[in-house]
């Protein structure tokens, strides 16, 4: 028979203890008293019960089963109530996720796409109003320039611009998808394409610089003419601002370089977001950037000062908010003459639940289907294996 009883510990905390004892009758020696498993002799007679009695000992063991099991029962719940009452809870800390310090907020990604489109396609109306504005070259000679006085024209130097252009462009596009938060990579770089394109629109309508060389050839003024202005918009939009396309033939946004701009700022974001060990990718990319800002100036498309300040703008614009981004200490420190700059409120609307410094973490641009997904986890377990 089952045996139970509490017993009470230091703690006050009931413990259920539970003694299973087994009676063996010996078969070869009846006279003997029966002992139980502890060694202690039995309490009843050596002598088996007579057979008349077997039936009324069946029920009264039926019933000791049942009132046993309830009395178990009624132990098992007075020991989860005591445990309740004397359990101490502890808060366990758990450090927030990774994850959620990085969240996508893909609708602030949105928000800046729009702030660049909207820069981009203001910098093609301020051009066409410059253009006509631009001194006739018969009149108002090239400015003078070092470079120029140094280094004759070369015709195709400015095709090699653009096509380094298009290839370092096409690159941080392709590495954009491949990056793993690139919703808030891709809000930075649109930001400050916005940002660098609305400084180039202050720059060219403040101050209209004559034609760097004689060889240019620009379009004829419209004067009044809104429609036709309105078809170079779309013209120069549409041809996304290049030469090698044909619809680039308006002069007067020599200050500051796009090219510049574009060239610069596409391998300053390829070797920011991409490992150090692709030294290789890194030299490349700078190759690129850089024999396509010297073919501008060897082009005698823009004057050495756009080139200059252009760089000067975008390194620095690109510097000082990748320093506000990844130095948390920063945002919140008095001495921060960084956050002086007029757009840090913008910044702050864009990083604001941004906590930690971006990973360079590399997936599939698309989710693969269920079938890859499956095949990459098989294999995977076999490696393990």
């Amino acid at each position: 028979m089952a045996a139970s009883e509490l017993i009470e510990d230091d703690g006050g905390v009931r413990t259920h203890v539970e003694a299973i004892t087994t009676v063996v009758t010996p078969h070869n020696s009846p006279g003997h008293p029966q002992r139980v498993a502890n060694g202690n002799p039995s309490r009843h007679g050596s002598s088996p019960s007579p057979p008349a009695d077997t039936h009324d000992g069946r029920k009264r063991d039926g019933n000791g089963k049942l009132s046993s099991l309830w009395k178990q029962n009624q132990l098992i719940q007075t020991l989860s109530s005591g445990l309740r009452r004397h359990c101490d809870y502890v808060k366990i800390s758990i450090p927030e996720e990774h994850a959620n310090r990085l969240p996508t907020e893909w609708w602030k990604t949105g928000v800046a796409f729009l702030y660049a489109v909207f820069n981009l396609v203001f910098t093609t109306v301020v051009i066409t109003i410059v253009h006509e504005r631009v001194p006739d070259k018969s009149v108002n000679p090239p400015l003078p320039d070092k470079f120029f006085d140094y280094v004759d024209r070369v015709p195709w130097a400015f095709t090699v611009t653009e096509v380094n252009g298009l290839i370092l462009t096409g690159l941080w596009l392709v590495q954009w998808l491949c990056l793993k938060h690139r919703a808030i990579i891709g809000r930075r770089c649109f930001f400050l394409i916005g940002t660098l394109y609305m400084y180039r629109c202050i720059t060219m309508y403040i101050t209209t610089l004559p034609v760097p060389g004689k060889h240019m050839v620009c379009a004829p003024k419209l004067y009044n003419d809104s429609t036709g202005k309105i078809w170079r918009i779309l013209r120069l939009i549409s041809g996304g601002g290049l030469s090698l396309t044909g619809s680039h033939m308006m002069c007067g946004d020599f200050l500051y370089s796009g090219h510049t701009v574009m060239c610069t700022l596409s391998y300053l974001f390829i070797k920011e977001y991409s490992p150090r060990w692709m030294w290789w990718y890194h030299w490349f990319c700078w190759l690129l950037s850089a024999s396509g800002v010297i073919c501008i100036l060897v082009a005698h498309e823009h004057y050495s000062i756009d080139v200059v300040i252009a760089y000067f703008v975008t390194t620095r614009v690109f510097w000082a908010y990748h320093t506000m981004a990844n130095t948390h200490a920063l945002r919140q420190a008095p001495n921060n003459y960084l956050s002086r700059t007029w757009w840090n409120c913008v910044f702050n609307f864009l990083e604001r639940n941004v906590k930690t410094t971006v990973p360079i973490v590399f997936c599939w641009p698309v989710n693969l289907p269920s079938s890859c997904r499956q095949r990459y986890r098989i294999v995977e377990g076999g490696r393990d294996e």
